[in-house]
């Protein structure tokens, strides 16, 4: 009987899982630096390890390499550039570097601009004579979404790592409800995520249609979209070792949801909100004199993970860590809430296309003053996780004790 236990035991070892809930903690970094609103930071693959800093109020900076350091050298100010009715949203949004910038110098922003109101995404140069400044002068505008309000632009860029195509996450247009009802319309770019071509050129525009987009056969849809259905995607994310698109979108009233993007999908928005129709539709529609359900055939792919306002208002996506320092947190997706202050990781098995498991690493004691309201987790130049706060103060992820 004993040895048919130790048996079960030894067999039960071998077919569970390979992994452990990582003990997690936050370090601060940059304590000296003096930072505002930073939204985005970005590694280019160029050899030189730099680390470049988006601030939502218009400034690019280079970190020092030394984290105790007090100044920051700025790479690019676009501060009377960009145009803000609402500083909260809108601004300097998103940065993506060319995959070739090392030779081509090359690289991508998004922000606002006003009259008419607008998400702007344009390509800029390295300046010939420094490589620690940008060329100013050198702005090519590739495209322009128009948008209705002044909330909910995303604007979060990527450029896939085996397509080299530019990936631009657009919400919904703003307000409440979904009320523009442009996410499910194929003839708008917005509550989309669009895939261009930045090396080519299509027709008159400033950038190419890939052949393979979803809609390119359609002939009333945007040719761009490559999917839809998105109400303020907040924190895009392609894992390199499963080509996993994660995509956090922020909700509205009840939940805060994952995705996972595919080509073509559809996730939902404005009929559901994470995993759940989303009751005010009926009410609107009613109002509007339409009806309330969604088109004959809508094919609404589930998010991988939601949670509720008992854990927050507001998601933050990340990135799958892939890192050396941490090998318990290897594969995880790591995200939090930008109003609570909390922060987990999340292993995702593509395999049986199931969360494993959700671990929380931060929780603040008082949800008034948490430790850090992310805006952003990235990693750094050894696939290190660095977390970026509203307040201007950056954090490292660490083993904990």
């Amino acid at each position: 009987m004993v040895r048919n236990s130790l048996f079960c035991l030894a067999l039960a070892a071998l077919v569970a899982p390979a992994f452990s809930a990582p003990s997690l903690k936050l370090e601060p970094i940059y304590a000296e630096l003096s930072l505002e609103r930073p939204v985005s930071l970005q590694v280019p693959d160029d050899g030189t390890n730099r680390r470049f800093l988006v601030e939502q109020t218009g400034k690019i900076k280079i970190l020092p390499s030394d984290e105790t350091a007090t100044e920051a050298s700025v790479f690019l100010d676009l501060t009377d550039s960009i145009g803000v009715e609402k500083d909260f949203e809108e601004g300097l949004l998103g940065l993506a570097f060319h995959p070739e910038y090392k030779e081509n110098g090359k690289f991508y922003v998004t922000f606002s601009r006003q009259g008419p109101k607008r998400l702007v995404v344009a390509e800029y140069t390295v300046s010939k004579d420094n490589p620690d400044a940008a060329d100013a002068g050198s702005e090519r505008v590739l495209l322009e979404v128009q948008q209705p309000e002044w909330n909910h632009n995303s604007g979060n860029i990527l450029f896939g790592p085996e397509d080299g195509m530019l990936y631009i996450c657009v919400g919904d247009g703003g307000f409440r409800n979904g009320i523009f009802m442009l996410p499910q319309k194929l003839t708008r770019w917005n509550g989309k995520v669009l895939r261009i071509d930045v090396d080519s050129r299509t027709d008159e525009l400033e950038y190419g249609i890939p052949s393979d987009n979803p809609f390119v056969s359609d002939p009333v849809a945007c040719p761009e979209i490559w999917a839809y259905g998105l109400r303020n995607p907040w924190g895009a994310a392609i894992d390199a070792e499963t080509g996993l698109f994660y995509l956090a979108d922020v909700g509205q009233d009840l939940y805060e949801e994952i995705d996972i993007i595919k080509k073509g999908g559809n996730y939902g928005w404005e009929y559901r909100e994470g995993l759940h129709e989303f009751a005010p539709r009926a009410d609107l529609m009613k109002l509007l004199g339409r009806k309330p359900d969604a088109p004959a055939g809508a094919n609404f792919i589930d998010p991988i993970h939601e949670y509720n306002r008992a854990d927050g208002l507001s998601i933050t996506g990340g990135f799958v860590y892939r890192g050396d320092a941490i090998p318990d947190l290897q594969g995880h997706y790591l995200y939090g809430d930008w109003k609570f202050g909390n922060l987990w990781a999340l292993h995702y098995d593509p395999k049986s296309k199931e969360v494993v498991s959700n671990d929380q690493f931060e929780k603040p004691a008082d949800l008034a003053n948490p430790t850090v309201q992310p805006t952003g987790f990235y990693p750094d130049e050894n696939g290190e996780a660095i977390v970026l706060g509203w307040r201007g103060k950056l954090f490292r992820i660490v083993a904990g004790e």
